[in-house]
């Protein structure tokens, strides 16, 4: 083993649980990652996989990760296919079904990429605005498309839109309905995923990824759920070995140990419904999110201000400069420290800043 192999396992085998990586100082309540660490099989299998092996290639199809997945959600292997991530996913399926020209519909404000992946297919964007509420838009519903996006919890709102909804949509539309459900896991409830709906529809793609739920955003792990002939359409558009053998190993050790995950995202939940009463007491409304991040507003203020100023005092948050979002910080939800200095600092900084 070499020297530098070597110290990538030490560092793996200190990792503690609890522990926050080292970010300059900052606490880091921006890109939505889980402050959390993944589960110690994970690690564990990790520095069992980090061998000579390495000199081989992975998997070409992730048989092991789409055999357990479908096991996981009494689905078969045919129904799934694994990418470098829900992102590569989203790429694969605008590759498939949009060309130049073809309608693409989507309610804003909603994950940016999407407008990337349009435009790099040259496709035509037809977003709908979002209701007050973040209900969906009824011009959504029967809409004339190629292609149609639901990101559920919806970022950067965080709200979530019920199966029902998502049914009578899948049942409306043209062409292909894809369910975003990068944040699924920290919903609460029962049946709030669309991933049941694939055996009814043959016209929807429900996407999930282990970055957020569990914490696994380096290791850039997603999977797509559809009909068969959906996902072997979509298998001959793919890299030929998308995910590389460490990654696998990962995602199969993360879904033999849900409970680790299911108790992070407890504590989510818990930090979550914290952060939301400490920004309502100082002046903020907050929509009812059920994803690991809040949106916080305050109608008609620009809040770059207050972004750059938790900036200065070593806070990140995400501030959109964009129309309809200019008066909103879209807020990770950390530890509950995390969550307790940031509300301190908010309630030090004057109003109007």
């Amino acid at each position: 083993m070499s020297r530098y192999l070597r110290k990538t396992v030490a560092a793996l085998a200190g990792y503690v649980p609890g522990e926050q990586p080292k970010n300059g100082g900052f606490i880091k309540l921006n890109t939505n990652e889980n402050p959390y660490p993944p589960s110690p099989r994970v690690l564990s299998a990790l520095r069992r996989a980090a061998d000579r092996s390495l000199r081989l290639y992975p998997e070409p199809l992730s048989d092991s990760l789409r055999s357990l997945a479908a096991a996981d959600f009494g689905l078969k292997p045919e129904n799934i296919i694994a990418g470098n991530g829900s992102d590569e996913l989203l790429s694969i399926v605008v590759r498939c079904f949009v060309g130049p020209g073809d309608r693409v519909v989507y309610p804003v404000p909603t994950y940016t990429l999407y407008d990337t992946l349009i435009a790099i297919q040259e496709g035509e964007k037809a977003p709908l605005d979002y209701p007050p509420d973040f209900s969906l838009p009824e011009a959504l519903y029967g809409g004339q498309a190629a292609l149609t996006f639901l990101c559920n919890p919806n970022s950067p709102s965080g709200t979530l839109v019920p199966v029902r909804e998502i049914e009578r949509l899948a049942g409306s539309v043209t062409g292909l309905l894809v369910v975003d459900e990068a944040y699924i896991d920290f919903a609460e409830g029962a049946e709030v995923s669309a991933i049941p709906l694939i055996g009814k529809f043959s016209n929807i793609v429900v996407l999930r990824s282990f970055s957020k739920s569990f914490s696994l955003a380096g290791m850039r792990i997603g999977l797509a759920f559809a009909a068969e002939e959906i996902i072997a359409g979509m298998m001959k558009v793919k890299d030929s070995y998308n995910l590389n053998r460490l990654s696998l190993v990962a995602g199969v050790a993360a879904l033999g140990d849900r409970a680790w995950m299911e108790r992070n995202v407890a504590r989510i939940q818990r930090s979550r419904r914290k952060l939301a009463r400490g920004l309502k007491k100082i002046g903020f409304q907050v929509c009812p999110s059920q994803a690991n991040f809040v949106m916080a507003r305050r109608e008609g203020e620009n809040l770059g201000g207050l972004y750059e100023e938790l900036k200065r005092r070593k806070i990140l948050v995400r501030y959109f400069d964009l129309p309809g979002l200019k008066d909103s910080l879209r807020i990770t939800v950390g530890t509950a420290q995390e969550v307790e200095a940031l509300l301190k600092e908010l309630e030090s900084i004057p109003k109007g800043l």
